[in-house]
């Protein structure tokens, strides 16, 4: 995949990022007002934000992104890191974009000295987790969430 290239977001990248993000809504069939998608867009911006994106693209074409978070954890003397959303777009899965977003982040991770590095993905994804058990197979932790 030399012809990847994967690189944080940019404020160019707001366009191509929207119709990916629409298309990451679209697959777990979610309905966000659009203040929540420019609140998102605003902080990937921020850079005192610790909600960052990573973009894979080809020939200049967006084909993905890992939107992730790191922060301090209670079980490391150091911080972890979220991965919050992993999107590759519909053409391009199968074609190790999803591997080179992980791998990138990875990378990032042990670069910037995070200890650990995880993410959920719903319990049918199973094409996202055939990918996922490459990299950790799941502790078996369930997942509880509350609006407020």
């Amino acid at each position: 995949m030399t012809d990847l290239t994967i690189r944080d977001a940019a404020q160019g990248d707001e366009a191509a990022w929207r119709v990916l993000w629409a298309g990451y809504l679209a697959f777990y069939h979610l309905d966000l007002p659009p203040e929540v998608t420019a609140a998102t867009w605003a902080r990937l911006m921020d850079p005192a934000s610790p909600l960052k994106a990573r973009l894979a693209l080809r020939n200049g074409r967006l084909l993905g992104f890992a939107i992730h978070q790191p922060h301090p954890s209670s079980w490391v003397a150091g911080d972890d890191c979220y991965l919050e959303d992993l999107y590759v777009d519909a053409p391009s899965r199968g074609t190790g974009v999803g591997r080179a977003l992980l791998d990138d982040l990875v990378a990032l991770a042990r670069a910037r000295g995070w200890h650990r590095l995880y993410w959920h993905t719903e319990e049918d994804n199973a094409r996202a987790r055939a990918l996922y058990d490459l990299y950790a197979k799941s502790d078996g932790h369930i997942r509880y969430r509350m609006t407020l």
